[in-house]
């Protein structure tokens, strides 16, 4: 990556360079509208539902507290995107802070939650259609053969515009993305004004399963999973025209936008209701005579309150806003494999682009694993709660790069700077420990499960690199000491926790935020103190744009010999 001076005389990272292979053609409404475009997806459509069985009206709280906790985590992003305006940044960054161990480790957890979510949203499609189409999907919401070749044809259709380039997807998206948020303020007003039923908020009282209904519907409902969408600000900074005002416009807007969405759609939602649909209780919608509810929540609404016209426009956006977010977050995961390519984690054979910018192997490796996403796996909600928390993970690694930045780079040019030194990224930090915390003990430990099935294929990787005679990067282990504890931590306290699990320690809330605390603290620090020297970081992020990010190529260029033990850290 190449350097350009300042006029106070220091180095700053220049938009990616020439070598990468991608062109910057995204202007403000294209990356704004492909975070938004990301975020409202097939959650919209199931979140209020499922976020209103777990918490009742006290759902409203859990997206306010969604939103606040992905603001902060936004916020660091946004700090981190204008300064490396990169693709597939949320892989890149924790390279030159921590070197290769914490770079392929979260970027093992940030491309396996992107690439699980496209497949998601054409289920979460096929789970409205089949109010009207039975053929394609189970009860259930298992794919029949009918349904999993619709499945496979609409993920290659994603795959084929992403070929084509950028241009091409930006032009589709912002289409699209108008008519999603058409649609979902139609939704909003007509709710509101059609049958609103005031006593639905407090007849079985406001928060019927109290503070952990409260903060388990943020995990498990979908509530974070809709926020999730806003890193496409961050994924695509490497192919927008100008990142430095654009970067901070995608990411928090998307997320104050969405915001206010949202929570008066759960309103909307809740006041709709007929009263004896929640007679039996909140955990009891969806069940009885409510069944059908569940499995196209505000269609099914719609009609019930006569809205038909507007159960028929729901079900045709039912295809449109999953298919334009599963759309995105094709683009994306290949961004991201392509990024492991450059940083040389993973096959280098990822990284290669065609002419018209498209990372055409990290495609068609996305294409491959969504088949396999495709396969009989859990229910929708089950899936969401898995993707949220692997990819709130992959977020905490932001604000340990941010602080770590701050002393390794301290003259890089921040055209945007998050204010109040420690305490924002620390409460970053904090609240995706939480989101990960309260998603339970049933989702964490498949959690780590992933993450070690990350290990293992890493692990066979570097074999055959080495059984090649090639040349990895050094592992920097040292740097990246504080990715073990932190997982541990995090699945000792689930396993303590009241959330669904086998030991169940405490009852309290109160001591999930303790316990929570403690570990971001210890993690927080510990990450602070082995951080890569500035020496180590200012060479890998001078070498970023290079064919190969870390290897031979930039150490001969930096004057440094061969290193014969990949495993030895360059900070050491």
């Amino acid at each position: 990556m190449t350097t350009t001076s300042t006029a106070s005389g220091t180095s700053a990272i220049s938009p990616e360079d020439t070598t990468s292979g991608l062109h910057r053609r995204l202007g403000p409404i294209g990356l704004l509208f492909s975070a938004v475009g990301s975020i409202i997806g097939s959650g919209w459509l199931f979140a209020a539902f499922e976020s209103s069985g777990i918490a009742g009206p006290a759902a409203i709280l859990s997206w306010v507290i969604g939103s606040v906790l992905f603001l902060l985590i936004a916020l660091v992003y946004a700090e981190l995107g204008v300064m490396f305006p990169v693709a597939g940044g949320v892989a890149r960054f924790p390279h030159w802070s921590f070197g290769s161990f914490a770079s392929y480790t979260m970027g093992w957890i940030t491309w396996l939650a992107a690439a699980a979510v496209a497949p998601i949203e054409v289920e979460g499609a096929i789970k409205y259609t089949r109010h009207y189409i039975t053929w394609l999907a189970s009860p259930n919401g298992t794919l029949t053969a009918s349904g999993y070749g619709i499945a496979a044809a609409a993920l290659a259709f994603f795959v084929l515009v992403n070929y084509m380039g950028i241009q091409w997807f930006a032009r589709l998206n912002n289409l699209v993305v108008w008519w999603k948020l058409a649609i979902i303020t139609i939704v909003i007003v007509a709710f509101l004004v059609t049958e609103f039923h005031g006593s639905n908020f407090t007849s079985q009282g406001f928060a019927p399963e109290g503070n952990g209904g409260i903060f388990t519907s943020v995990s498990v409902a979908g509530i974070a999973f809709s926020f999730l969408g806003f890193r496409q600000g961050i994924e695509l900074a490497g192919e927008t025209k100008n990142p430095r005002r654009y970067v901070p416009l995608a990411v928090v807007g998307s997320i104050l936008i969405t915001a206010v969405i949202y929570i008066l759609l759960q309103v909307a939602f809740i006041g709709s209701l007929s009263p004896s649909a929640v007679a039996h209780g909140w955990t009891a919608l969806g069940t009885g005579p409510t069944a059908n509810l569940a499995s196209s929540p505000l269609a099914v609404l719609a009609g019930l309150i006569g809205l038909s016209w507007l159960g028929s426009i729901l079900y045709a956006d039912a295809i449109v806003s999953p298919g334009d977010t599963g759309f995105i977050y094709t683009t994306v995961t290949a961004r991201l494999s392509y990024a492991m390519g450059r940083n040389e984690n993973a096959p280098r054979q990822l990284a290669k682009t065609t002419k018209s910018g498209a990372p055409w192997v990290s495609l068609l490796l996305a294409f491959v694993v969504g088949l396999i996403v495709f396969l009989p796996f859990p229910s929708w909600q089950k899936l969401v709660g898995f993707v949220t928390s692997i990819t709130v993970l992959s977020f905490g690694s932001g604000p340990l790069v941010l602080v770590a930045m701050r002393k390794q780079l301290p003259e890089q040019e921040r055209p945007y700077r998050l204010p109040g030194g420690h305490v924002l990224p620390f409460l970053a930090f904090w609240g995706a420990n939480m989101i990960i915390y309260w998603g339970g003990w049933p989702t964490d430990w498949r959690l780590f499960v992933a993450v070690a099935i990350g290990f293992v294929l890493f692990a066979i990787y570097a074999g055959y690199e080495r059984m090649k005679g090639r040349e990895l990067p050094p592992m920097d282990w040292r740097a990246g000491a504080w990715i073990v504890p932190w997982f541990v931590l995090l699945l000792i306290s689930s396993l303590l926790s009241p959330y669904d699990s086998p030991v169940h320690l405490w009852n309290s809330d109160g001591w999930g935020f303790v316990a929570e605390f403690i570990v971001s603290v210890i993690v927080y620090l510990l990450a602070y103190y082995v951080r890569l020297s500035p020496e180590t970081t200012a060479r890998y992020v001078a070498h970023a744009g290079d064919t190969t990010l870390t290897g031979a190529a930039a150490r001969r260029s930096a004057g440094e010999p061969p290193v014969s033990r990949p495993g030895r850290s360059a900070s050491a």
